[in-house]
């Protein structure tokens, strides 16, 4: 078996190949919160260049919650955009899925004074983000509709799956956690009861859009904080959610607060060696289920990847900054002609580390859309501060618009 080979889903859908990118947040829309003709141009380019599967970046549930203020939201008016979207992104015989999500606490302060989530505990970053409410239960229960027919309207759209985004630290994730989640009801407390939201939204989805449509999730293998959501926690819903008969489970971890365990200088001796960040998390959950498998985070030579997927310790190689370094990065590395090198985007600065990393790949994104080549000479600190700049001059345009 190599990265060649097809790859046949539970649900009968069948990916060309094994190589995924996975999802970046494109931040293109202007006020609107519509798909555009960067959306369509970004993938196009990249449906052609080969890969399996395209995943995107969050497509969000709801306008009070944007993860960026340049998000898509899903909304039925926006259905001709989506179609041009999904049409684009699937030109190359690709799958293309819609990555669903809902920020929760992690809304920024320029979207949102007053955010929900699974408690009223307040995310600490750099005074970015409020103090949220708790959800009532009829609004959780609305939002799990909301997430099914946000499933149903990218399939309508023409997107071959979906994603259920329940990692880094968004809705579903602070339901999952302790951490995050103090509720005292059925939502909460237990880990049956803390994920409860995750399991009805699979479910009440699943009716939405057929036995034959894909369904993915992406899942913490732990959020790397004391207290947290566990790895043991992490395998016990895996194997509820492949009875659930969820398609592919890509792996991921941390959440705003603890994103900084991808810097090269936290990840252990022995992961670098064998290249994939959670890798050693994937060998246990295969201990413990069946279930399709997708492994995202330094996988970088053809092959390591060619290696994993004969040992049968993963299904599909997850890349995404490498789609941002290299023009033609999918179709190059696949004929065996490129090996992305590590890159780092770094101010010096702690605070401003996270900010420096999007911000450069955002420009990236925003050149690829426009049809210009790669240029990596953005500095950090002008990375930086264009993300800034850029999250608070479109949470202007959305207030206007909205």
């Amino acid at each position: 078996m190599d990265i060649h080979d097809s790859l046949h889903l539970p649900c009968g859908a069948v990916l060309k190949n094994r190589l995924a990118k996975a999802a970046m947040t494109e931040r293109f829309t202007n006020g609107d919160l519509k798909p555009n003709k960067k959306h369509y141009n970004l993938y196009e380019n990249w449906s052609k260049q080969g890969s399996g599967l395209l995943i995107t970046g969050n497509v969000m549930l709801e306008r009070s919650h944007l993860e960026s203020a340049g998000n898509v939201v899903m909304k039925e008016a926006f259905l001709p955009e989506l179609k041009k979207w999904a049409k684009a992104a699937t030109s190359g015989g690709n799958h293309c899925w819609t990555q669903i999500s809902h920020s929760g606490r992690q809304t920024s302060i320029f979207n949102n004074l007053r955010p929900s989530s699974a408690s009223n505990v307040k995310l600490k970053k750099l005074g970015f983000f409020a103090k949220p409410r708790a959800l009532e239960v009829n609004e959780i229960q609305e939002l799990i509709d909301k997430y099914a027919s946000a499933a149903e309207l990218s399939k309508r759209a023409g997107f071959t799956g979906v994603q259920i985004h329940a990692a880094h630290g968004y809705l579903i994730s602070q339901f999952l956690s302790p951490i995050t989640n103090k509720r005292t009801d059925e939502w909460g407390g237990s880990l049956e009861n803390r994920t409860r939201f995750l399991f009805e939204i699979v479910k009440v989805t699943r009716g939405k859009v057929g036995f034959q449509f894909p369904i993915g999730v992406k899942l913490n293998s732990s959020d790397f904080q004391k207290g947290g959501f566990s790895e043991e926690e992490s395998l016990w819903v895996i194997q509820q959610l492949e009875k659930l008969g969820v398609d592919l489970l890509e792996i991921s971890g941390g959440t705003y607060e603890n994103a900084e365990f991808l810097l090269a200088e936290n990840i252990r001796q022995s992961t670098k060696q064998r290249e994939a960040y959670f890798l050693d998390f994937a060998e246990k959950v295969r201990k413990e289920s069946a279930i399709p498998l997708m492994v995202t985070g330094g996988i970088r030579s053809l092959k390591f990847c060619n290696e994993a997927l004969n040992e049968n310790l993963l299904d599909v190689v997850g890349m995404a900054r490498p789609y941002l370094l290299y023009d033609d990065f999918a179709s190059r590395f696949l004929a065996g002609e490129l090996t992305p090198d590590a890159f780092s985007v770094r101010t010096g600065i702690k605070a401003f580390e996270d900010m420096a990393e999007a911000g450069f790949y955002n420009l990236q994104l925003d050149r690829l859309g426009t049809g210009k080549k790669i240029d990596k000479s953005y500095t950090p600190v002008r990375s930086a501060f264009h993300l800034i700049k850029h999250e608070f001059v479109k949470a202007l345009a959305n207030k206007f618009a909205g």
